[in-house]
């Protein structure tokens, strides 16, 4: 069995195995399958986002991502994206979340550690996040206007970035 003592005063530590692509895929339906259960029995907005925003910083990693609404307060979204440049992070992917119809629903915000950009796989999954939240938003806004729940005083859905975990391995 596989030892290490680093960074365990001395202590001896079984290493975790290697994250296989089997696990990670069974990870990742498994996160995909939990927001759309969510989505479809109707839970809080602010619960489904960020599960979405959850499972995509897992399937990234080393990110933090915020969805926000057109009625968020525009001075809570600067002072979110101050405090992500404070903590020395820096903008990693800003893209629209629309409805098929090109509506802007909201939009999306992810943070890194360090500059650059989304890679071609890791854009599929930031599109997947888009349209899971594009069908979030919209399935909220048509119970709001049949009056089923009153879910616009449960905003903002994530909190401000100074709140966040900004231990970046």
């Amino acid at each position: 069995m596989d030892k290490s003592h680093s960074g365990t005063g001395g202590r001896s530590q079984e290493r975790m195995p290697p994250f296989e692509t089997e696990d990670k895929v069974q990870y990742l339906l498994s996160a995909g399958e939990q927001i759309l259960e969510l989505i479809s029995t109707g839970a809080l907005l602010p619960g489904v986002l960020n599960g979405i925003c959850n499972a995509l910083d897992c399937q990234i990693g080393n990110v933090v991502s915020l969805i926000s609404l057109p009625e968020d307060d525009p001075r809570e979204l600067a002072a979110i994206a101050m405090d992500a440049a404070f903590f020395g992070l820096y903008t990693f992917c800003s893209e629209g979340v629309v409805a098929e119809n090109n509506e802007l629903l909201g939009s999306l915000e992810m943070y890194c550690s360090s500059p650059r950009s989304p890679s071609p796989r890791e854009s599929q999954w930031i599109e997947r996040a888009k349209c899971l939240a594009a069908v979030a938003i919209k399935l909220d806004q048509q119970a709001a206007h049949q009056g089923n729940r009153g879910l616009c005083e449960n905003r903002p859905a994530r909190g401000r970035v100074l709140k966040w975990p900004v231990s970046m391995n």
